[in-house]
């Protein structure tokens, strides 16, 4: 790969990380809105969407950092 394909991929995946941690965030917050439902049904909803949220944002992340590592060692 040339020097600008290295960086231009570089820089998604570094997006992507920030991405993910802000989607990761955010199922937290669903998590944590689960405490104020009053039903059954609505603590569910809040759990699996929160969860689903949460390994969304970690699989982006994580797969964001092994990209970036890859990428650092190749333009090294």
């Amino acid at each position: 790969m040339e020097t600008n394909e290295i960086n231009a991929a570089l820089k998604a995946a570094q997006i992507n990380n920030a991405l993910g941690f802000f989607i990761m965030a955010f199922g937290v917050i669903v998590l944590f809105a689960m405490i104020f439902t009053e039903t059954f049904v609505e603590h569910m909803t809040d759990m699996v969407a929160g969860l689903i949220l949460i390994s969304i944002g970690g699989g982006m992340m994580w797969k964001a950092k092994s990209t970036i590592k890859k990428l650092k060692s190749k333009k090294e």
